[in-house]
């Protein structure tokens, strides 16, 4: 089959920086913990986990564990955990991605001015809850038109109205136009990042041409999952899946063309086995 891979499919700056943190830090010879998983994939996670990296998900359980090197996921953590984790007396290594990081930034200030903070994303993505953890008081969550709606201060209070990075730039720009004609005050700062959006886009082009299209990334992964829902509106034949196993004996139809994108959080590697099998192999 002919077959093309979105140029910037896989790793984004924050993910590599994450990773070569982490490769730097087996180096060291001291016990390497992880603040939640490194990134959104079971399958590189689980590779470390071999190489001997512990997951730690309650800084509580540092109290009860070798001292050694921590280092904070990608996604970040909200201020109270951030201090507790100093607090600990480990070495610490704060791998957030830095347009994360600018965000926490943001929204620190903010609101310690008075603002509102309203956070477009999902509300259980450890990135939004971390973000959340940087308020000085309560932010609020939307990630629909029906969340605008429980909102439950007054319209005329000023917002700072900030996004998850892996957000769909089209599903932020309609809930900003919602707020706005809703006659919402509101100081918009889209933290999409631009490497977002520029896969975002690439896929969105390469499934208008393409007669299938394979997302590879983890289904926990949002800005993966944001791939497949932009491919899968352009293009019917479009796969999500997680490894090479996932689409053997599935591509069973006549294709011109085979596009392939990937998450974030998506080694080369992965990928790499993907295009072969569809070019080579099938």
């Amino acid at each position: 089959m002919n077959c093309k891979v979105g140029e910037h499919a896989g790793f984004c700056f924050g993910a590599n920086r994450a990773v070569e943190s982490l490769e730097d830090a087996l180096k060291e010879n001291k016990p390497i913990y992880t603040f939640g998983p490194i990134l959104n994939n079971d399958i590189l996670v689980e590779s470390y986990r071999k190489r001997g990296v512990t997951v730690v998900e309650d800084v509580e359980e540092f109290d009860k564990l070798e001292k050694g090197k921590i280092i904070i996921r990608s996604h970040g953590v909200g201020r109270d955990i951030y201090e507790h984790l100093l607090a600990t007396g480990f070495e610490i290594f704060d791998a957030t991605c830095p347009f994360v990081k600018r965000i926490h930034r943001i929204v620190e200030k903010q609101s310690q001015l008075g603002d509102k903070i309203v956070v477009v994303g999902n509300p259980n993505h450890p990135e939004v809850m971390g973000i959340v953890g940087w308020a000085d008081g309560d932010a609020y969550v939307v990630e629909k038109e029906e969340d605008i709606d429980k909102l439950n201060f007054e319209k005329s209070n000023k917002i700072t109205l900030v996004s998850q990075t892996t957000f769909n730039r089209n599903k932020f720009q309609e809930l900003v136009e919602i707020f706005e004609k809703r006659s919402y005050n509101i100081d918009v700062m889209n933290t999409i990042c631009d490497a977002t959006r520029v896969r975002q886009e690439e896929a969105d082009a390469l499934s208008k041409e393409a007669d299938v299209m394979i997302v590879i990334g983890d289904k926990k992964s949002s800005n993966s999952r944001k791939l497949y829902d932009i491919c899968k509106a352009n293009c019917d034949q479009t796969f999500f899946i997680q490894t090479l196993e996932d689409i053997k004996g599935r591509l069973n139809v006549v294709s011109n063309l085979v596009g392939i994108t990937a998450g974030a959080s998506t080694p080369k590697y992965i990928i790499e086995e993907v295009q072969k099998y569809v070019r080579n192999d099938f």
